[in-house]
């Protein structure tokens, strides 16, 4: 691959992949507390709207969603969405509908002592989540909101079908031109790679801040290089017992 098809064609998906997922995951992330907090709600047609949102978006495909909404819907309502906004909605709803589950159990897991507490104190229903189901379940939410996201950076590839200018179309326009599909698909496997590294890393931060907040202490990651420095103390723990005794 020469150097005018990297830098006219991939540089420009890479960003593109970027925004598609930074502008998706805005969109999951609200949908995911609008409908998770309304499905813990007190009235049933509450209940009742917000999970016949998540059974039909889980349950959908997001590529069919992808070409409704860029196919079907400017016939329906007469007006066409750029290519990129159809993928972002589409993948924004169906991740989001994921994601609703996420905080739906986290603040399930909440102790129904706390809750108490804000009644107690006379808390409004919006104070309680605000101010004390909130700021506990959200450290609780990133570890699995971490994977959402990930599958999340996976799932924009799907918007190459409908002519959006990412990694994987980029890909696609380079692997005709040059005919070479190992080494094309090879480079985008491993920009995937990097992308997910970096969400993960950076939701790992996220969480260790989350649980500083409330108080809890952050688990520390345990890379290979600290296992190896923390057998090597046991070795010449071990060692220096051995040592001891044999005095």
């Amino acid at each position: 691959m020469t150097w005018g098809l990297w830098n006219n064609w991939m540089l420009p998906g890479i960003w593109i992949t970027i925004q598609v997922t930074l502008y998706s995951a805005a969109i999951a992330l609200a949908v995911s507390f609008t409908i998770g907090t309304a499905r813990t709600s007190r009235l049933w047609i509450v209940r009742f709207l917000s999970g016949i949102y998540f059974e039909l978006f889980r349950g959908a495909s997001a590529l069919v969603l992808m070409f409704w909404l860029f196919f079907a819907l400017p016939i329906a309502a007469g007006w066409q969405l750029v290519p990129m906004w159809a993928g972002v909605l589409a993948l924004g709803l169906t991740y989001g509908a994921y994601g609703s589950e996420i905080v739906r159990g986290a603040l399930a897991a909440v102790p129904t002592a706390q809750r108490e507490a804000g009644i107690a104190l006379n808390f409004t229903k919006l104070q309680r989540l605000v101010r004390i189901e909130l700021p506990q379940a959200w450290p609780e939410m990133i570890p699995p909101f971490n994977n959402l996201a990930i599958e999340l950076l996976k799932g924009t590839a799907l918007v190459s079908v409908i002519s959006v200018a990412d990694i994987t179309f980029s890909a696609n326009l380079i692997r005709f031109t040059t005919t070479e599909s190992a080494p094309i698909y090879s480079i985008i496997l491993v920009m995937y790679f990097v992308l997910a590294f970096l969400i993960t890393r950076g939701m790992r931060v996220l969480e260790r801040h989350a649980k500083a907040g409330v108080g809890k202490a952050p688990e520390r990651s345990g890379g290979l290089w600290s296992k190896l420095s923390l057998r090597r103390g046991r070795s010449e723990a071990a060692g220096a017992i051995t040592a001891g005794g044999a005095r």
